[in-house]
Order: structure tokens, then sequence, then C-alpha cells
């Protein structure tokens, strides 16, 4: 960052028409890697400008950080809540879900005969393992059905997603979402049914927002709200997924050489020491090939066949090549294929494809040992530091069709032989070109230094000839290539034996001869290359797939050019320097000449031959989007405003994040590039380069990033030596030239070498082969000068908390120390170190563009050992040749910050300046370099006046005790003013005992630039840690420049008898602009007051001004810039109406009351609001008695989520907008794509608006419910108030005291543990003389200075009321994972544990208790509530806790003693709670802030400065009679006070908190959350009331009485013994959810035959119930050993079931339904009118609630899932749910069944449903009758006739006589 004037870097030194690349000053170009992806805000205001600001292309970036990161175990927290299941699939089963994380598992309870059941349980698993382990364990939520101690039970389903999947969430988490359940034995299944569940993932340092865990309502629309990431479809397709391994080269011996000799000599023959097999792990499960006996090149041929869902949940496909043995087996290699990277989502996606490809796999060194200390390397943890095999897989992915009969239904691995690929496959085989020449080699670490050194270089196993392979595989390897064998044989023989073809063809020359190093200093060795540069070169042959890296490379160009732009951003943003978006504009247009740049060159090769399908796939979908990249880019360019930087930055992070993901390729083709310091003939210490990052191309930007360039490389340890102190030191840094390259295209391969040299061959006859050394014969002398100013915020080495820190800088093989400061974290060198004669070899013209970096070590001085290690940083100096002038712009050149890391994390930044001179050479020298250089063009020497007298002077050392230090020179140093700093002292607490002695008598000691002032003595800390004087100030000398200002050190002394002081803790505060004071602008009309601090702070006046209106004060406004702050002065218009002024804030109800101007209209809009809303008028107001804290609580939480659900929608819908906007212009710039383009985007928006309106429909049900009734809120804040409100620093800051060594962990976890007390005080610093005006307001005090009105710190007497409400999530602290919570509080010496108030076995307990404790500020501030798991033996465990500082919550002035309520009421739940009225509070804030008023008027208004504000005038008492009162006016400004002008600022109103409780055992890992407040009342006001009752709501008696009447159409399951006829012996069984012990059944109706029954029988189940919750609440023991009662809260439900009663064997289960008593489907009129579309459509159809109206009467049906899952009606219930009270209960009592009192009548039931061996006559006359009756009848009628006949045919012949005879 360079300060000051803009540098041009090379007008001065025109070379040619080249253009200045470097442009926008020297800005940051360090890479977001620094940040670590941290906010720009948070990165420090050190830059590294010098090192990375690439302005030649002689040079390569250093690579910063030194220390691996990856593979180095974490904290990791788990947490699932298994909250219900449904839909299960099964009859009548007693469901448990089992929860597994890797290989922990744990079990819910179970539930009885249950389809729904309701857990409500919580689990957590903590690990400590690397990121990489984490992310690739398996979560699988199972359920399974009936299990218990002796049988596992059936698999109901599974699900199954990796822990990386939930960490990539959106805040680490799924909430509240249904997990859909699949049976892995059975694919062609279907959905098994839904667990509804919480998994939250957090890391150190995460912090989860949950959202509000109040009543929850059930989400029960389960499609909306699936636990799949975004973008992933409902139905997911079973698929198969085939990974093929082929065959494997290059593998390490596993096996000691003497078995194999002892092998050897017992069956004669040699063979290979490694016998491998392949391993494929996926989701959870593992698949092995066979075992390949002995081979170095096995050849397997077979795929793993995996089954699961597309797309999957898991990320990684895990590969690794074993060593079969017998004792165990051990990784070879591993390799991760990712799916995200060889597939793409997109409707022009493609599924996921890989290969065939060879990957490389990389771990440990490959000499064998027993003991593999770097074994982890090879299971793929951490970076491997050598190459260990490459295998040739390929990945397919198969989506299957379930519904074909062939299909194999299991999931298990399957193996399965395929057939051999041809060689040709991957890629046609090269000869590959490595070349490398070492420039310098120094900073070799002293430990190595007296042993000869060499490096070597090697590529796969090419160059490694200590462990590389053994000859015969070598040999054998090349047999394959089909052309040329014979030659290629021959060839590989000799170049092993290293002798020369008469071809000349190349011997590899893969290591440089051994050398002894000289000393450079006390730590450091360098090897001699002075004119002679060694060097190797390396010939391999690879399958040609440079393409490939081609295309990663140009990604990657794109991505360091947008990289460097982002961060130029950053740092002007940082800086507040002019025009961030100029800047920003420039990036995103390189970003789009990039992509359209990368687009042709791609459009080139689409069609080339030799391609796997992801080749050609990964193109074409890289070229979408980087063409998509590039409009967007263009398109955002426009858009980019003074005021959208931020957010426009934002997205172009994005475009980084892609470009990034899309420049990793999956399919490797030549391994990376292994550089090892050998010492001894052991490998030492090792660097690794891609192979991308050295390959040539013709075309440059293909080229890779250091190819043909000189890279300054830092070699470090291996594996887990390179962790902590280890990996901080440099093992050596080398300046290195590598290039890689086809061997035919070799013949530019010296091009990028710095010029002047000479090559020296290996052989003088061969002309083609490449130099064994350079020799330059060209060098330049330079005089190095490194400014060394200060340096700040150094990381602490020594147990004072403190460090005696020196830098050492190195350059070239030079070195040189600064002085020793003692005791300081921001020493001032202001030194200036002198190199002088400097050797650097090449043209000058080339150095003077591309200088060597500085490396500058930080150490700390012990007085015994060794010099500690604090930090290093690089820099690169300003060049100045003897041609040029020393002046502006370039000289004197400016100070500027440089970073300085240890490991991985900052330790501190560097304010220094480098400047190279060059020495002009004098004539003699001329002579001797034109006769050295005789066949070579004559060099351009400069000649000067000769010798050193031409280069600026040096100033002698001016100040006489510091001996012969030079200062930095006036030019460099900064332009000083004068400054007063004032220091407000006000106290010390919580200090810690010093060498176990107390501290009785300290002082604070304050410097700042070598000035200072002490505070006075405390004389008793005990009695009294406060200062007697408050403020004090001293006159100091700063830069000007505010970046440049030196850190403010505070130091805490105590003073020990015999004059002895004793440092007990420090504090530096390294950035003063916070505390800067800038006068008041005149202009403003009441300028006196309307002064400010930089980030809004006042110290006039009433100690603060912060005209801010929004309802959060959050900590954001803080780091404002100066000119943000408006304050609102404009005059006013005399009167004017509340409405116009007051900001709504999360109580939207609360307007209703303050705004009451007497307006009709008003009134009537309200009405028509409310009818909307509701759908109807409010019904009942609701009565005030039945209304308590809780229902105040409860409302908060909805409007809470209602603000939430509104916001997230809000926020939804602007990047919709935005979207839209960026689609329709990019549909301007290119109209052919636009189809395509539009229905993609259409999808999208699809996509996206189908899970809004989901959303949407949640709020809209809100919305659908009877309205709210009127109830007064609190504000719920779902975090500690102090970040609400800045941590009440609005003018005491607390600074925390130091001591003892910082961790050296890498995110200083221990700095907690390091704090020794806080001191608080507060500073203001402003350039003196200051103007007259303010000094002569009114009431100055000029003992005060600019601390005026500030109230005493004399002790207090407070009286603190901590209201505690709930806790949730809590840290499982017991075996069974529950806890027994209790609250424990202290304050001081006082102490409260509620301990016999403990609560069972809960890990969401609701407390609602209040405690008091007295206390006396200052002595005791610190407020400590902890929460405490209670045990039956031995002692309690604390589960966690929170910490308090009351103090500044006293005197803050947002007034955090006692929150301001939203209304004022005398009496009843929300009565007022202060002893303070409102109006006897606004009269003492106007008072204390010098304001006018307030004067109350009359109709209901009252003037407070020259605002007006409104509200009712009348107030009701306990006895409902009406007063007059000002109160409700009051009220209404001090809920409005932040629009006061000047003094105003948001009072903390009513309101809960939720603090997050920590353990200091689990440091940064939350174990729960607090839900509480705090009240303070100081002893010498009026006593406040009797706290508020808060005490949980006790559940309410209720009975429920079920009477089963009738059912119909039961479905009938018995065949009768002797007619076959179907019936049914129904009765129905009833319960309530969660209480499956008392379930009841009806009698038996026998023999039902149409499936009607009658009962008229009466359930009667009683429960407990709250309201507020909708829950019914249980208490029983667990198990029998359980010491007390659990209680439970699950929701209401009623389960009824009808069964078939079997005498013999088990009843049969028929139907069943389930109805949620708050919200379930009105009965049928009629059982004709029961249908199935009851229950499907449950969502759409009204709903009714017991506890509303009390008696409900109608028919239900019962369903049952038959075999395909589907839901079927099996009957229907007629039955009356009737409701009362325990109290009516018991006037009115019911008996069981059908018993006394009140008994109902026996059922009117057909007799034969009485067994037939009853009463065989009956029966069989119901049999018969019943089933032939038409039958019977018809023979009946037919017999009568056929009588009728007979007796009709029987009779004639007498009658026919009788008439004929006349008788």
């Amino acid at each position: 960052m360079k300060l000051g004037k803009t540098k041009c870097s090379k007008d001065d030194h025109k070379r040619g028409d080249e253009p200045a690349v470097l442009e926008m000053e020297d800005l940051d170009k360090k890479a977001m890697r620094l940040a670590g992806m941290l906010e720009p805000d948070t990165i420090s205001l050190a830059s590294v400008t010098a090192v990375t600001t690439n302005v030649s292309n002689k040079r390569s970036k250093p690579d910063i950080k030194m220390e691996p990161s990856s593979g180095r175990p974490v904290d990791y927290q788990i947490s699932i809540t298994v909250i219900e299941a449904r839909q299960l699939i099964g009859l009548n089963m007693d469901p448990v879900v089992c929860v597994e994380v890797g290989d922990d598992k744990k079990y819910t309870s179970m539930k009885e005969s249950t389809n729904c059941p309701y857990y409500n349980e919580y689990f957590v698993f903590d690990f400590h393992v690397p990121p990489d382990v984490m992310f690739d364990k398996i979560i699988k939520l199972s359920v399974i059905h009936s299990k218990n101690l002796l049988r596992s039970g059936t698999l109901v389903g599974t699900f199954k997603m990796d822990v990386g999947t939930v960490y990539s969430q959106p805040e680490h988490q799924f909430y509240h979402k249904w997990a859909v359940l699949s049976d892995p034995d059975d694919i062609t299944a279907g959905c098994k049914g839904y667990v509804k569940c919480d998994i939250a993932v957090v890391g150190k340092g995460d912090n989860i927002k949950t959202p509000h865990k109040a009543n929850e309502t059930d989400e029960d629309d389960i499609e909306g709200n699936l636990l799949l990431p975004e973008g992933i479809p409902a139905e997911r397709q079973w698929a198969r997924f085939y990974v093929k391994i082929h065959r494997a080269e290059g593998l390490p011996k596993m096996n000691t050489s003497i078995m194999a000799n002892v092998k050897k000599a017992f069956i004669g023959e040699n063979r290979d020491l490694v016998d491998p097999y392949v391993q494929v792990q996926f989701s959870g499960q593992k698949g092995k090939t066979s075992v390949q006996k002995s081979s170095y090149e096995p050849i397997w041929n077979e795929q793993v066949i995996f089954t699961e869902l597309f797309p999957p949940l898991c990320k990684r496909i895990k590969v690794q090549i074993r060593d079969s043995d017998k004792v165990n087996d051990v990784a070879i290699g591993t390799h991760f294929v990712d799916l995200r990277k060889i597939s793409n989502d997109g409707d022009k996606g493609f599924l996921p494809t890989l290969g065939p490809a060879w990957v490389n796999m990389y771990g440990s060194t490959r000499q064998y040992t027993l003991m593999d200390e770097h074994q982890d390397l090879n299971d793929g943890l951490g970076e491997g530091v050598s190459f260990r095999a490459r295998l040739l897989i390929s990945v397919a992915v198969e989506i299957l069709d379930t519904t074909s009969p062939e299909i194999i239904c299991s999931t298990d691995v399957q193996v399965e032989p395929v057939s051999n690929i041809s060689e040709s496959a991957t890629g046609k085989m090269e000869e590959f070109f490595l070349f490398g020449s070492f420039l310098e080699a120094t900073m070799i670490d002293r430990k190595i230094g007296d042993k000869p050194i060499s490096f070597e270089i090697t590529i796969g196993n090419y160059g490694n000839h200590i462990d590389g392979v053994s000859k015969s595989s070598s040999v054998k390897k090349k047999k394959k290539e089909d052309e040329n064998q014979e030659e290629e044989n021959e060839l590989i023989q000799n170049s092993s034996e290293d002798e020369a073809d008469e071809d000349a063809d190349l011997t590899s020359v893969s290591s440089t001869p051994p050398m002894k190093p000289f000393i450079t200093d006390r730590n450091y060795f360098h090897l001699p290359y002075f004119e002679k540069k060694p060097c190797v070169y390396i010939k391999s042959w690879w399958q040609d797939q440079r393409r490939r890296l081609y295309n990663s490379n140009m990604m990657d160009k794109i991505a360091d050019k947008l990289e460097e732009g982002l961060n130029d951003v950053q740092e002007i943003i940082k800086t507040e320097k002019a025009f961030p978006e100029r800047r920003l504009r420039g990036a995103l247009e390189e970003l789009t000449i990039g992509c359209s740049r990368y687009v042709t060159l791609a459009n080139k090769d689409v069609n080339l031959a030799g391609r796997t399908k992801l080749d050609r796939e990964r193109l074409k979908s890289c070229m979408r989007e980087m063409d998509s990249m590039g409009q967007q880019a263009k398109q955002i360019r426009t858009q980019v405003k003074k005021n959208t930087v931020k957010e426009k930055l934002k997205l172009a992070q994005n475009f980084l994040q892609r470009l990034r993901f899309l420049a990793d390729e999956p399919q490797h083709s030549i391994p990376d590039v292994f550089i090892w310091m050998m010492s001894n003939n052991k490998r030492i210490a090792y660097a690794r380069i891609p192979s991308k990052d050295i390959l040539f191309s013709v075309v440059d930007e293909e080229t890779g990033k250091d190819c043909g360039k000189v890279k300054a490389v830092f070699l470090k340890l291996p594996g887990k030596k390179g962790f902590g102190p280890a990996g901080w030191t440099v093992q050596a840094k080398l300046e290195l030239y590598l290039w890689l390259g086809l061997n035919k295209s070799r013949k530019d391969f010296l091009n990028g070498l710095p010029n002047g040299f000479e090559e020296i061959r290996a052989t003088k006859t061969g002309h083609g082969l490449p130099p064994v050394t350079l020799v330059y014969d060209m060098k330049q002398v330079f005089q190095l000068r490194a400014h060394m100013y200060q340096a700040r915020s150094l990381f602490a080495a020594d147990s004072s908390g403190l460090s005696d820190p020196f830098a050492r800088v190195f350059f070239s093989s030079q070195s040189q120390v600064t002085e020793v400061l003692n005791e300081t974290l921001c020493p001032t060198w202001d030194q200036l170190l002198v190199f002088d004669d400097v050797e650097l070899f090449g043209e000058a013209t080339e150095l003077r563009d591309d200088p060597p970096i500085i490396v500058v070590e930080f150490y700390d001085q012990d007085t015994v050992g060794k010099a500690e290690f604090i930090g290093r940083t690089f820099a690169k100096p300003t060049i100045k040749m003897c041609d040029e002038p020393y002046g502006p712009p370039r000289f004197p050149p400016q100070l500027e910050y440089y970073q300085i890391y240890r490991g991985n994390s900052i330790a501190g930044e560097l304010l220094a300046a480098f400047e190279l001179l060059q020495i002009p050479f004098d004539a003699e020298e001329i002579r001797r370099a034109l006769i050295a250089v005789h066949d070579f063009a004559v060099p351009q020497i400069k000649v000067g006046p000769g010798g050193r007298a031409d280069l600026p002077p040096l100033e002698g050392p001016t100040d006489s005790e510091r001996g012969p230090i030079l200062p930095v020179p006036l030019g460099i140093r900064p332009v000083l003013s004068r400054y007063r700093i004032e220091v407000l002292f006000w106290g010390l607490r919580d200090l810690k005992r010093i060498n176990l002695a107390q501290v009785d008598r300290p002082r604070v000691d304050i410097e700042c630039a070598g000035r200072g002032v002490q505070s006075v003595l405390i004389q008793n800390y005990k009695k009294n840690p406060n200062f007697s004087t408050l403020v004090k100030w001293f006159e100091v000398d700063l830069p000007e420049n505010e970046l440049l200002h030196p850190p403010l050190n505070i130091r805490v002394v105590d003073c020990r008898a015999f004059g002895r002081y004793i440092l007990v803790g420090s504090h530096a505060v390294s950035t003063l602009r916070h505390f800067i004071y800038s006068p008041p602008d005149k202009s403003c009309n009441n300028w006196a007051s309307a002064a400010k601090l930089m980030n809004g702070y006042m110290v006039l006046t009433n100690g603060c001004s912060q005209a801010r209106s929004s309802p959060s004060f959050s900590s954001r406004t803080f780091s404002r810039p100066a000119g943000d702050i408006s304050v609102n002065l404009e005059a006013e218009p005399p009167i004017r109406k509340m409405d116009t002024v007051v900001k709504l804030d999360a109580m939207s109800d609360a307007v209703v009351k303050v705004d009451m101007n007497e307006d009709e209209s008003d009134k009537e809009k309200k009405k028509k609001k409310k009818k909307k809303k509701g759908g109807v008028e409010e019904e009942e107001e609701t009565d005030e008695r039945v209304l308590d804290w809780w229902s105040k609580y409860f409302a908060s939480i909805e409007t809470l989520k209602e603000n939430l659900r509104s916001q997230e929608a809000a926020q939804a819908e602007a990047e919709e907008r935005e979207d839209l906007e960026i689609a329709a212009e990019a549909a301007e710039i290119r109209p052919d794509d636009l189809h395509l383009k539009g229905s993609k985007m259409r999808e999208r928006f699809k996509e996206k608006k189908s899970s809004k309106q989901k959303r949407s429909h949640a709020a809209d049900s809100s919305e659908k419910r009877p309205p709210k009734a009127r109830v007064d809120e609190l504000v719920v804040y779902n975090k500690e108030l102090e970040s609400e409100y800045g941590n009440f620093e609005d003018w005491l800051h607390t600074f925390n005291l130091y001591r003892g060594k910082a961790g050296d962990d890498d995110e200083h976890a221990l700095d907690d543990d390091r704090i020794v007390g806080r001191f608080k005080g507060s500073l203001c610093m402003y350039k003196v003389p200051l103007s007259q005006e303010i000094t002569r307001e009114t009431g100055y005090d000029p003992n005060m200075g600019m601390f005026q009105s500030i109230p005493h710190n004399d002790p207090i007497h407070v009286l603190v009321r901590v209201y505690v409400v709930r806790a949730t999530d809590l840290h499982p602290a017991d075996i069974n994972g529950k806890a027994d919570p209790y609250i424990a509080i202290k304050l001081g010496k006082s102490e409260i544990k509620d301990k016999e108030n403990y609560i069972s076995k809960q890990l969401n307990p609701v407390f609602g208790k209040s405690f008091d404790i007295e206390a006396t500020f200052p002595m005791e501030s610190m407020l400590t509530v902890s929460v405490y798991d209670w045990d039956l033996v031995g002692t309690d465990d604390l589960i966690g806790e929170t910490k308090i500082d009351l103090e500044n919550r006293f005197y803050s002035k947002f007034r955090a003693t006692c929150g301001i309520a939203s209304n004022y009421s005398m009496h009843g739940y929300n009565i007022w709670r202060d002893p303070m009225k409102p109006s006897q509070i606004l009269a003492k804030l106007c008072k204390e802030g010098k304001i006018d008023g307030p004067h109350y008027g009359p109709g209901g208004k009252v003037k407070v400065a020259n605002r007006i504000f409104t509200g009712p005038t009348e107030i009701e008492d306990e006895n409902g009679l009406k007063k007059q009162t000002e109160e409700h006016l009051a009220l209404s400004v001090l809920n409005h006070w932040e629009e006061i002008p000047r003094v105003g600022c948001k009072l903390v109103p009513e309101h809960v908190e939720t603090r997050p409780l920590l353990n200091p055992d689990k440091p940064g890992i939350e174990q729960g959350r607090l839900e509480m407040w705090v009240d303070m009342f100081p002893m010498d006001m009026p006593a406040p009331g009797p706290a508020i009752d808060t005490s949980p709501r006790k559940p309410k008696r209720y009975e429920l009485r079920v009477i089963i009447w009738n059912t119909d159409e039961v479905i009938l399951e018995d065949d009768d013994y002797f007619t076959g006829e179907k019936s049914s012996d129904i009765f129905v069984r009833g319960w309530l959810k969660g209480q499956q012990e008392d379930k009841q059944d009806t009698d038996v109706h026998y023999h039902s035959l149409t499936g009607e029954g009658n009962f008229n029988w009466r359930f009667v189940f009683p429960f407990d119930y709250l309201v507020a919750e909708e829950k019914i609440v249980i208490s029983k023991k667990e198990s029998m050993f359980s010491w007390d009662e659990t209680e439970y809260k699950i929701p209401a439900r009623l389960t009824m079931q009808v069964w078939d009663a079997d005498h013999f064997s088990a009843d049969d289960f028929l139907g069943a339904i389930e109805l949620d008593l708050n919200r379930f489907p009105r009965g049928a009129k009629t059982a004709k009118q029961c249908n199935l579309d009851m229950i499907r459509n449950e969502q759409e159809l009204p709903t009714i609630s017991i506890f509303k109206q009390k008696r409900v009467k109608g028919w239900w049906p019962f369903v049952a899932r038959d075999e395909n899952d589907e839901m079927e009606l099996t009957g229907k219930v007629e039955a009356e749910l009737h409701l009362v009270t325990a109290e009516e209960a018991e006037k009115s009592p019911v008996g069981l069944g059908r018993n006394e009192p009140d008994p109902l009548e026996k059922p009117n039931r057909p007799d034969t449903s009485l067994m037939w061996f009853l009463g065989p006559l009956k029966s069989l006359r119901y049999f018969i009758w019943h089933n032939y009756r038409w039958l019977i009848l018809k023979a009946l009628g037919l017999i009568l006739l056929l009588l009728m006949l007979g007796l009709f045919l029987y009779s004639i012949p007498g009658y026919l006589v009788k008439k004929i005879l006349g008788a």
C-alpha cells in the first residue's frame, strides 16, 4: 500500500513502447489466499505490495504463506435433532430412529404402534479430526421397526448425506427439514417415509444462528421442506455409479528387501515387492478389487458398482491403492474424485463421467520403512511429499429405470470384470523435457548446514535415483510402447547408466552436485552459487494431455488477474482512497476480455481427438460458463457506482470462486514436480510445484504462470514435521528457474533466464545437450538500503505478554540485524540498514524491473537460548540504476506496510521501505569486463564519475546514545504534527494474581511514540479499583497520515514495596483512528454540539452523539467513515404529526397505541386493515386476566419470526430483480443466445419462485390464522444485547490486558487464557491547538477536557435482578444423551446455585426464574450466569456459561438498566417495571442532555427539543377508572429518542436477549443458548416493585371424552369356517400421542358382515396441556432405574385405530386415523360423505380446533397403506369429541365405556353378533336366511304355487264329479 503520492513505474526509464503494467499505485496485490476468504474489513492494513507486484515477466510471485493448513485436526461438533417421523410405511409399527455419523451410532427412544412418532430428541457428536476427514464422514438416519435388546429390528428406510454437504449450507445447517427415507435393499420401493430433523455442523469459531425455537408451528408442507441442498430435485432417482479400475504403474516397494532376498534364496525368483488392490469408498460403502500379487504394474480391469440415489448427497469417491499384507493392509496412495467437478447440473449439463484417465497419487517418500511417520499422507491427509503411483480409472453413472423387471433390487456393492482398454485411449505417449536451474540457494537451516547439500528434482518416478522404481519394471514399462521398442529400451538402460548415446541423446541429470554451504549468519547458511548456476534436466514419457492443463492455466490466469484487481479494490476501500469503483470496473473489464479470449482459444480445440467424454463436456460447459461470466461481468461493470462498490465486489468474488472451481482439472496428466534438498543421501525438505504451472505452450495464455520464470521457492519439512513451529522456519530459499514442455519444442527453454550467461555442457561433443551449469559473466553491484521504521501488533513471545523484538533482513546471500528493543509489541526501530556490494547476476535492465525479493524475519531475543521466531514477511526493493536521477516520483521511496506471517496466521505488520541503488563501475572494472566478454556483445555499462560518491549521501548517526545506528533519513520518515491525546482513566477490573501475589496498588502507564502519561496510583485495589483522577493528557508528535500512526500501548504495573514494579499486563491499541476527534462543521447551525468522533462517538455534552434512527444499533455503524453521520438539524414546521416521524421497528403493533391522532380516516383505515388481515373483525378481545408474561413473550417471538420471514422474502425478491435485470441486459447483448438463456433463466426463476411461493404460503397461512389478540410485546434479540448496541462502549471502552505467550495455534485460540484483567477508560486525540469555541461552551470543565458530563466513578450500590427465561440446545452432559440443568449465578462474592430446582432430563429447559443480587460497582461488575448439570453422585458438570459486564450497561447512554416497555400500564401482565415513571425518565434525560423540554401541551402533544410527539392521555387503573396522565406521551418520546437531535440514541427496549453458552474446555464452540435479561436499579433510588412473575406456565388439566358411536364399511378380514363367509370382529382402540400406555379399547362387535359396528362406548383421556405452545405435557420415568420423572412436551394428537379381534392369534390391524387436536378436518355429516379426501387434502380443507370448539361430532375415515404404499380407505368411524377442563370434569363426571355416571345406552346389535355355538338355530337362521333369503322366498313361492297346483289337481276331479253329478 503506497501512501501519499501516486507512483509511476517506468516513465523515467523508457523502454520502447512497452505498456506500463504497474497501474493504480503499487497497490496490494495479495491474493484472497492471505485473507483466507475473510471479509474485506478484517484484513489488516498491511499489504504485500512490494512482493507481489509483478512488473516484468522474468520472475513469478512467491507464495506468502508457508505452512500447510490441511491435515491438522480441528474440533467439530455435529448436532442433530430428530423431531418426528411421518408416513412411515408399514402397519402398526414401533419405530426407533438411529443416527449415525461416521462410526458413532445413537438411538432415539422407541414409540409404540404409530406411523408418525414424535421424538424431539437432540444428539451431539464431537470430533477432533482434519477437515477433509470430517467432511467425508457420512451422516446416516435410519428408521428401525421394533428394535429391542434381543433383536435388531427391521430396517424401514435410510437417508445418507455427507457432513460436507451440511457444512456448505448457509449457516452450516439444515433447520426443520424432512429427510426422505429409501430402502437400500429394495430400490423399486419408492419413499418409505419422512424424518423431520435439524442438522448443524459447527467448526471452531463458527457461530450458528438458530431460528427461534419458540412455539414451532408444525411445517406440514413436507414436500416444500425436504432435507436437500438448494437445486437438487425432490424426486431423486436411483443410479448406478461405475468406478472402473484398469491398471496402475510406478508403485513403490512395500516390503523390505531382506525378506525378498530370503524368498529369492528359497524360491529362486525375483518378485516385485508389493501386493496391491484398490479400495473404493462412496457414501458409506466400500468395494474392493482383487489383489494382484507382487506387481509394480498391476492390471485389474475390474469395476466397482455402487447403487445410490442421484444426485447423490455425498460429494467424493475415495479411491485408494492398498498393499495387501497378512498383518495389516496399508494405503499406498489415495485419490478423491469430486463428483461436482466431473458433472454439471445445468440444463445442458452432463452426468458424472471421468476418463479413462490416469490419476496421480502422492504421499510419503518412497523408501519403505516399517513405521512410516508420514503414513497419513498416503491416506490423503495433508500435502503429499512424493509421487507414489498412478492409477488408470474411469467413472460413469447410469440412471436406473426402477420399473424394469430385471433390475437388481439391493444396493450392495458389486465388483465385476471389464474389458481391457487400448493403450491410446488415454492419449499418445510423448517425450517431455523438464529443465531447472538453481540461481541461488540461501537461508538453509543451520541444523543441516554442516554436510554437503544437493538438490534433486523429480517428475513422477523420473529423476528419482534413491527410491524410484526398480529397473526391471521400468524396462517392462517401455516394452508396452508399440513403435521403436528396441531403440527405447536401449535408451532407458543408457539413461539409467548415465552416459550419452552416439545420437547425443539426453541423459537425465536430476540432481545438482553436492556442495558445502557457507555461513550467512548464526541461523542460516547459503550455497556458493555465485557465477556458476547448476542446472538439472529430466526426460520423461507421459500421455500427451497438455490441453487439460492449458485449459486450467487459461482460467487460472484470468482468475489471478481478477483476484489482483479485487484485492486492489479492497485495499482502496480500506485505506479510503478515491475511486475504488474505477479499479473494480477495470477488473471486470479485464475479466470480460479474458473470458472472450478464453472462448476463442478454447473454440480451436473443440474437436480434437484423444479426448474422454469428460474432456469434451467439460470444455463445452467451461466455454458456456466463461461466456456467461463475461456477459455478466460486462453487465455488472455498467452498474458499478460509488455506492454499489461493496455489493458488486461481492458478486465479483463469486466470479472468482467460480473461476477457481472451474480451473481445477479433475483428470490429471503430468504429475507434479518435487524439489528435494538432500543431505547425506537423506531427504530433508521439499517443495511441490504443480506441473501445470511450469508447462510451456506457444500460446501465451496457456503457458503455466511459472514457466520459464525465476521463482522464489521456500522448502518445507514433510508431513506432520511441518506443523507448528518447525513449519515456520524456512528450511531453504531457492531462486529457481523451471521449464517443462515437449522434447520437440524445447528450443526456447532457456529464454526466460536472466541474460548474460554462457552454457557449460556435460560433454564437449554434444551440442544438442542442455547445459549442466550456467556461468554468468555479467554482474551488477548494488547497495541495498533497508529503512526499518517500525512494526506493530507483533506476536507476544515472552511470558510477560510482550516481546523483545529485532528484525533480520536477508538479501541475496547477506543478512543484517536491527537493534533489539526490549518489552514491546510495537517496536519503532527507526533504523537504516545498508548492504554494501550486493552482487546480482544478469543484465541491468532486467534487474531493474525484477529485483530478487527481500526476506525480513522477526525474532524475540531471549537472554538464554536461541532467539524465538516471531514471523516473516517479503518485500521487493525500489531500484535506481546509475543513469537515473535520485528524485521524485520514485525516490525517496515511501514507507509501506507489509503483513507479517507466522505459519498461516498473521503475526503483525512492518512499516518499512527498501531501495536498491546501483553502484557505478570505475574504468578499471570496465576494462576487465570487456576482456572477459570478448566474444559477447559489449555489455551496457553506464559509466558514472566512479565509485560510491554518486549515491545519495547517507546521514551519519544522529543520536549519540544509540551509537553507530543510522536513523531512517528525513525524506522517507513521515511528516509529523503535534497531537494532544487525552486519556480517561476509569478503573481496572478482574486483575489476576501475578506470581501468586494479589495485585494491590496498580497503576496504568500510557505510551505512544515515546511520550506518555501515568495514571494515579490505586491505593487499595480490593476496596476500590477505580481511579481518583479521571482525565490526563499528553502531547506527542505523530505522522500527518493517519494510517501511519503508531500504536498506543497501555500497560498496567503493580507497585510493590521498596519501589519495585511488576508488569501485570499490557494492551496495544493498534489503530487510533477510532479515537480521533474532528472539530465540528461551522456551517451546521448548532455546531458546537454536532461534533463527533470518527466512529460516531461524541465526547462533548452527553458523552456521545449518535443520530441514528435505525432500531438496531448494530456494531456495523462503528466502522463508518466520518462523513456518514447525519445530524438532522433542519428547522421544522411548528407541529409535526407523529406518524411522519415514527419509525416502526419490530413491534408493528406498538404503533397503534402511540399514534393516536384523532383522525377519523385513520381509524377507518385501521378497521379495514384488521378486516383484511383476519378475514373477520376480531371476535373476542382477549381476556386481560388470562394474559401473562408468557403471552407477551410468545407474541413477540411470532413477530420476530414474521420479520425474519419478510426479510427473507424481500431479499429473495431483490435477488430475483437483479437476476432479471442481468438476464435482460445479457439478452440485449447476444440476441442469438436469447432463447437458450431465456429458457434457462425462466426455469431458474420457476424454481426460485416455487420455493418462494412455498415460503409465501407459509406466510399466508400465518396471516390466515384467526387474528392475533392485541398483546403488548417486547423485543426478542436472537443474539446478545451487546452486539446490538456496540458492546455498550459508547463512551467507556474496555481494553483487555494480556500477559503470557500467545498460543501457537492457527486461530490464536488461547488468547482468552492470556487475559489477565481489563482496563476501562477511553481516549481522545486531536491536533493542537483546538479552536476556542468549544472551551467557551457553558459549563465546560477544563479538568475533564473532551470528556464533559461523564458520571463520577465512586462506588455505587445496585440491585441486580436477573431473569432467566429458558435454555435451548444444551450440550448433553449425561451418558443417556440428556442433561439435568440448573442455573447458577455469580456476581463478585455472592453466588446463587438453584440446585434443588433442577429440571430432569431436558436439553431445552424452561426455567422462568428471577434472581435478585445486591452488588457494588465497580468491585463487582462481571455477572456470570452458568448452566450446570445436576448429578446424583459426584460433582455437577458445567454445561456452559455466559458473562455480562454490568458496569458498561449501567453507565451506557443507551440506558440498559431497565428496558423501556412499548406501553405504559399500572397493573396486569404489562405492569411498568422501572421505579421511575416515563415522565421522570424523560425529564432526567432532557436535563442531562441540556435539551429544552419536555413541554406537555393540550390535545395529547409533547414538545422535546424541536420535535413534537403525540399520544393518548388517559390511563385505566385496576378498578377500570380512567385518569389523566402524561406517561403515555413521555413514553412515546422515549421510544423514539433516537430522533432527538444531538443527544438522541436508541434506548434499550423491554427485551429478552439470547446469549451463547460457552465452556472453557471447548473454546469457541457454542454449548447451547440462554434466553434472559437483566434489570439494574440503583439503591439510592426508590425501590423497584416485586419481580415480574415469569414462572413457567403450569399446564392446564383437561379431559378429552371420545364417544365411539358407530363404524361403517370396515373391511372384512375373517373367513368363516363353514360358509367361507367374510366378516370382522370389530373393535376400536384410541389413545393420545405419548400416552400409549393408557390406550383404551371398546368392546368387540362380533361378526359384523357388513363392516357396520355399533358401540356407544366412551373413552376418557385426562391430559395436561400448554395452551401457548400447543403441546401436551407428560411426566414419566424413563426407565425403572430413573431417579425422577422426566417431562416431555409433545403435540396434542388423538389416534384412533380399528382392529379385528382374534381369539387365538394376534389381533389384526385394519386402519387408523390421527387427529391433531389443534387442526383437524371437520367430521362428515353422514357416512356417505366421509371419504379419503378428508385426509389426502388435509391442507386445503378448513380445520377446527377442539380447544376452541369444545364439542365435535362427525364421521372420519380410517386408512391404511396397501402393498404399493397407496392409501386406502379401510373403514369409517362416527365419533364425538368433547373437551372439558378438569374443574368441569369434576362437576359432571362420566363413566368409562358404558358405565355410570352418565351411562350410554346399549348398542342395538344384530343377534348374530353372538357366537354361533351359543345359539346355533339363530345363527343358522341368520346364515341361511341372510344369504339365501331370495332363493328361499322364491322356493317358497314356487312351493306354494306347486302346492296350489297340486291341491288344484288333487281336488279338481272330485269337484268336477260333484259339479257333473250336480251334487
